[in-house]
């Protein structure tokens, strides 16, 4: 509904990473308590007819915030798992969690050999808009922003048959 560019293209890549996702970790946070945002969040992933496992983060101590977590209930998507990640406090369960949707036999370990290329240079460079480009699609944002890349994004491209995974980098600054 945000008329900024950058939220905007940041709800696209969450819908295209929903649907290319076998299962979704909705994570909230306590101390903010339940918010309309998470409740829209909520619907879209009811939506996608996915598993979606919530993690009620910033649960740093179970005495203090415990009951806090049961007014995630109300989200209707599941039972809330309290999670710290600043503690590393039920990270454990979660994992657990997740896993339980996938079969063992498909999460033996492959190698992946599959060439990697980094694209890195300055901050608004391209590099977002090469990716983009060679993907055929927007999945990665683009913007004017400096700084609008954060973390690296690996994207996997075909080409001639042959897949690359093309790994999209935030711009170098001098230090």
């Amino acid at each position: 509904e945000s008329q900024d560019v950058i939220l905007s293209q940041m709800r696209e890549q969450a819908e295209i990473a929903i649907a290319s996702a076998d299962v979704i970790i909705f994570i909230v946070d306590v101390r903010q308590g339940l918010q309309d945002a998470d409740s829209k969040v909520a619907d879209m992933l009811r939506r996608s007819r996915k598993p979606v496992v919530l993690a009620v983060n910033k649960v740093d101590s179970m005495a203090k915030f415990g009951n806090d977590v049961y007014e995630f209930y109300n989200l209707g998507i599941g039972d809330p798992l309290p999670v710290s990640a600043a503690s590393r406090l039920g990270i454990g369960d979660l994992l657990d969690a997740v896993a339980k949707y996938f079969d063992a036999e498909k999460m033996e370990e492959e190698e992946d050999d599959r060439p990697r290329i980094a694209v890195v240079g300055k901050p608004n460079v391209g590099k977002s808009s090469l990716i983009n480009k060679l993907l055929g699609e927007n999945r990665v944002i683009v913007s004017d922003i400096a700084g609008t890349t954060r973390d690296a994004v690996d994207t996997e491209i075909v080409h001639n048959g042959t897949s690359y995974v093309f790994i999209d980098t935030a711009g170098l600054r001098r230090k």
